[in-house]
């Protein structure tokens, strides 16, 4: 229980009886669940209290107590639910809904949907999000966002590992507020998730995975904390901002075969990059390490002059999203995903590329999925290349007759402008042709000495 709720309830009487699920509160006093707790629940989490109007009209109905009614997960629900029922359904006597405001159509839940056609419409695929569990290590600037994104797309279970606590240090990037401070960061993650959308489960881990006894629980939840359990996850993400954290990462994945996403934030706060690394069929985070890990330097130990680790906000954002998107596409399989997604905010670059994994690797399980994948490539049946016979566009006739234009492509090409110099995979729809200036070609005539009326004299005898 954190210093400002017990401020706000100092006073109020505490029992072990029930505990309200909208607020957290354990009391068996009516005057306590009508208290501003129960307000607060029902204005900062409007879908949740909902549930409690309803409740709390049908509680209204039979004469329940304060604590009588159940929770979104079957437990007992505060007095002031029941209350707010009973307010929903004045003026009508019964528990009917009435245009006051417990007559408000439900609001739906977090996730993706249509608001134009019931129960999603168009965007039915994308609530297959559900069925996926995803890990994410670290849970700082980049990966609270992402954590809060997945949830809000509804992604079925996350699992959270950090073993750092929430600082106020920590309020100027997104997603933790300073009530907060003091807490790990998984577990002020949890409780905020938790109340943005129950319906995702979450598992947290506070400790640090570089160690040799969390690393090897680590691996374990990577093989066996699936949605259900025992199966594997279906995805980790690298959140973490020390090579240290990444290279155990890397390792376990190497071992275990899981595809993973690295992400990462620049030290002057205005760069960042996403990856995603498939065992065996690309580089993985050993195939090309950074300056640190290859010389094999303790991290805690450097100290770099005149840089200071500066972070963005909005950098940060960007980063998370980007990962979230690429995330979706992969494990919904539409669009294209990225191998290496990289984000300059300096000249708004975002580069592209992928890259092979190094047969020297010095991880011998990335080296052994290197082998594994050639063998899954050379067991797939070859396809031959089909040429494609050039089709007739006038099939219909006997003649064969093909309609081409009439105006050659050198006149084309006289009749356009220049093509501008443009970033690759951005064309021009049409250009337009420099205007031709008409010149007016200067006439001279000789001076005959003639005089005009010998001139028409001469017209006058032809």
């Amino acid at each position: 229980m954190t210093a400002t709720y017990r401020k706000r309830h100092r006073g109020k009487p505490a029992g072990a009886a029930a505990t309200c699920l909208l607020c957290g509160a354990r009391s068996t006093s009516p005057g306590f669940w009508a208290g501003k707790a129960a307000a607060t629940c029902l204005l900062t989490y409007p879908w949740r209290g909902q549930q409690a109007w309803q409740r709390g009209a049908a509680a209204a109905k039979t004469g329940a107590g304060s604590v009588g009614g159940r929770g979104p997960n079957h437990g007992p629900v505060c007095g002031a639910a029941a209350a707010a029922g009973r307010g929903a359904g004045a003026g009508t006597g019964t528990g009917e809904k009435s245009a006051g405001r417990g007559g408000r159509r439900r609001r739906r839940g977090p996730g993706p949907h249509r608001e134009d056609e019931p129960g999603g419409g168009g965007l039915q695929p994308l609530q297959k999000i559900r069925t996926f569990a995803v890990a994410i290590v670290g849970v700082g600037g980049v990966g609270s966002v992402t954590a809060e994104m997945l949830t809000r797309c509804g992604i079925g279970k996350l699992l959270l590992f950090d073993y750092d606590k929430v600082e106020l240090a920590n309020m100027n990037r997104l997603f933790f507020q300073p009530h907060q401070a003091g807490l790990s960061k998984v577990q002020a993650a949890e409780y905020t998730l938790r109340n943005i959308n129950p319906d995702v489960l979450f598992e947290v881990h506070n400790y640090n995975i570089t160690t040799v006894e969390n690393f090897q629980h680590f691996m374990d939840r990577i093989s066996n904390g699936g949605l259900e359990e025992g199966k594997p996850i279906d995805l980790v993400l690298s959140c973490v901002d020390n090579f240290e954290a990444r290279m155990a990462i890397n390792t376990a994945c190497n071992e275990l075969g899981q595809t993973w996403m690295e992400s990462g934030v620049s030290e002057n706060a205005v760069s960042g990059h996403i990856q995603l690394i498939i065992p065996g069929e690309s580089a993985c985070f050993a195939c090309a390490p950074p300056l640190v890990v290859a010389a094999n330097i303790d991290e805690k130990t450097l100290k770099r002059e005149g840089v200071c680790a500066a972070s963005l906000p909005t950098t940060m954002g960007v980063v998370a999203g980007i990962l979230v998107q690429n995330v979706l596409k992969f494990l919904l399989n539409f669009g294209t995903v990225s191998f290496y997604l990289g984000y300059n905010a300096m000249q708004d670059f975002f580069p592209t590329m992928s890259m092979k994994p190094n047969p020297q690797c010095d991880d011998r399980n990335c080296r052994k999925q290197q082998e594994e994948y050639k063998k899954k490539v050379a067991a797939l049946p070859k396809q031959e290349a089909v040429q494609e016979e050039e089709e007739i566009i006038h099939e219909d006739n006997e003649w064969g007759i093909e309609l081409v234009s009439e105006v050659s492509e050198e006149e084309l090409k006289n009749s356009s402008g220049p093509v501008p110099d443009l970033p690759e995979g951005i064309t021009v729809a049409y250009t337009i042709p420099k205007k031709q200036e008409d010149s007016v070609a200067e006439v001279t005539v000789e001076d005959s000495g003639e005089s005009l009326e010998d001139l028409m004299a001469k017209m006058k005898n032809m």
